[in-house]
């Protein structure tokens, strides 16, 4: 039995250009598309939400002196390419889903509603929401987040390329130590950056845990809803 009967899971744009360093990277594409397929065999109701910083970043193109309200259009834009992508390759791994838009695009996907989004999981469909909130000046971090709320998912799995959360950033400083669970009291005193604030406090005030895991590493999904804790759990 999966450790959770409906989740929200959090993927970063970035990860997806594996080691291109740009764009989509087809193989991680597709074993992300495998791995969702496994844990949807399980009888799990998925709602996925896609970062678009391998195609473009709205904050990125601020600082470089764009507009912020078009760099942010921009940015949801690219999490519908990502979408898009991820949903053909979960078709060809025989995995029916259903894209659904913040902004209205039909027919590139249908506009998001909470109800629609309900309905499409019972009925076995992936749930792939795209545009994070569809306004500007908000992460797709603080989409994931509203998202789950709307969807009363059981938790969030936010997929990186770390596998979980650290004291410190791991990348950078070799004696970080990984917590196997810390509450979002904890994060805010310690400044850790799991996600921005926005987010993390609309988990804490609507009760949404969050699980921190690899997803870069074949079979982590699978792993996570069998139970076995290869993460960090952040909860209240």
């Amino acid at each position: 039995m999966a450790r959770f009967k409906r989740i929200l899971l959090k993927l970063s744009g970035e990860s997806l250009q594996g080691e291109q360093g740009y764009g989509i990277d087809v193989n991680r594409l597709n074993d992300y598309a495998r791995q969702i397929k496994e844990v949807h065999d399980m009888g799990v109701q998925i709602g996925i939400v896609i970062g678009g910083g391998n195609i473009f970043r709205g904050l990125k193109g601020a600082g470089e002196g764009m507009d912020r309200v078009k760099g942010d259009q921009m940015g949801m834009l690219a999490t519908v390419i990502n979408s898009l992508a991820l949903s053909s390759a979960l078709s060809t791994a025989g995995c029916p889903n259903r894209v659904l838009t913040a902004i209205r695009m039909e027919p590139i996907g249908e506009f998001f509603t909470k109800w629609k989004a309900i309905d499409a999981m019972e009925n076995g469909e992936v749930a792939i929401f795209s545009c994070g909130t569809g306004s500007p000046y908000f992460t797709t971090d603080t989409g994931s987040s509203l998202r789950g709320i709307e969807i009363e998912a059981d938790v969030m799995l936010k997929g990186t390329r770390v596998d979980g959360v650290y004291t410190a950033d791991p990348e950078k400083d070799p004696t970080a130590t990984k917590f196997e669970e810390i509450t979002f009291d904890e994060i805010y005193n310690r400044n850790l950056k799991v996600m921005d604030l926005t987010a993390t406090t609309m988990c804490k005030t609507n009760h949404l845990p969050i699980y921190v895991f690899n997803m870069d590493v074949y079979g982590n999904l699978k792993k996570v809803m069998e139970g076995q804790n290869i993460g960090t759990l952040v909860h209240e």
